[in-house]
């Protein structure tokens, strides 16, 4: 088992073990834990000098960390190692779950109010963040379109390439995994969902067709996951002999099920903040109009009255 993976085989998976078999990733849980410690000093000075930030966005800036740390250092982590349903569900959540209430934290507009601004025209922490949210190429990966090709094309191009199998084998394979995944997933999950500054974004309705598009394609994936007969990254699983892993294939498919499955639920929360949003901004641009007629006696309506008015004279 260690010559494969690296680690030693894990005991089998029961409900017991999966909240104490853990394995301390001594990369990622660090990071981790210095975002979310940044933020909380980012978020204290603000407070010091009298401004408020919304609770909301530091819990969910915590618990998206804090679900990063669980899949990457955690039971779904260990048993990633050796078996395909595991894996996935690893995946699923550091791509797709953690992502979303990492975005909903607004990081970035955070560290935009809580960073120095100079006065020098010198590129400091702040100025540099405003310079990478506003460039091109944030604009051009930040499309929806873009993010949602770029998530779909890796999530295939991973599973069916050497790579999978690299990241099963190797440290580096697994580092590059997590990395990517989160970074493309957060790209994804800002470019439907963020609220932070950046590219100007489409309207709500544009942004739900879009990705309920996705949805289909990444619900295309796990049904050939579901349906499938050739057993991926072979030259581990099907080694392992596992006492618990029966059926290789079989736990395989049952990870096109979760991907299926629980991969939609974190779309599922997209949708509901975009329509949120949606809902938002008819109300506000209800309260606009009606402002608006308070003051000019409803200039516009009366404009329109008259217009038709005229027309039906025309016509008489």
């Amino acid at each position: 088992m260690t010559s494969i993976t690296g680690y030693p085989a894990p005991p089998a998976p029961t409900a017991a073990n999966w909240f104490t078999q853990w394995r301390f990733d001594w990369l990622f849980t660090p990071l981790a834990i210095i975002a979310i410690g940044v933020y909380l000093v980012w978020m204290w000075r603000l407070h010091r000098r009298g401004d408020r930030w919304p609770v909301l966005r530091t819990i969910s800036w915590v618990v998206g960390w804090v679900l990063f740390i669980y899949f990457v250092s955690g039971p779904p982590a260990v048993y990633g190692r050796v078996m395909f349903s595991a894996h996935m569900l690893q995946h699923m959540a550091i791509s797709m779950l953690a992502p979303v209430f990492m975005v909903q934290g607004a990081v970035v507009t955070l560290a935009l109010r809580a960073l120095p601004k100079r006065s020098d025209r010198t590129l400091g922490p702040r100025e540099l963040i405003l310079a990478i949210v506003h460039s091109r190429y944030v604009g051009f990966f930040a499309n929806p379109i873009v993010a949602s090709l770029l998530f779909i094309s890796t999530l295939i191009a991973f599973y069916y390439t050497p790579w999978f199998e690299m990241s099963l084998r190797t440290h580096t394979g697994h580092v590059l995994m997590v990395v990517h995944f989160v970074l493309v997933g957060y790209l994804f999950a800002w470019a439907f969902t963020g609220i932070d500054p950046g590219p100007r974004r489409w309207s709500p309705p544009a942004r739900l067709l879009v990705l309920l598009v996705a949805v289909a394609f990444h619900a295309f994936f796990g049904v050939a996951l579901m349906t499938g007969t050739t057993l991926l990254a072979p030259d581990v699983f099907s080694v392992l002999h596992l006492s618990w892993v029966t059926d290789p294939l079989d736990d395989q498919q049952r990870g096109g099920t979760i991907a299926w499955g629980v991969g939609e639920l974190p779309t599922l929360m997209m949708a509901l903040l975009i329509a949120m949003e949606w809902a938002r901004k008819d109300g506000a641009d209800a309260r606009r109009a009606e402002r608006q007629a308070e003051r000019d006696g409803d200039a516009e309506l009366n404009a329109y009255n008259d217009m038709l008015a005229a027309r039906s004279k025309g016509r008489s």
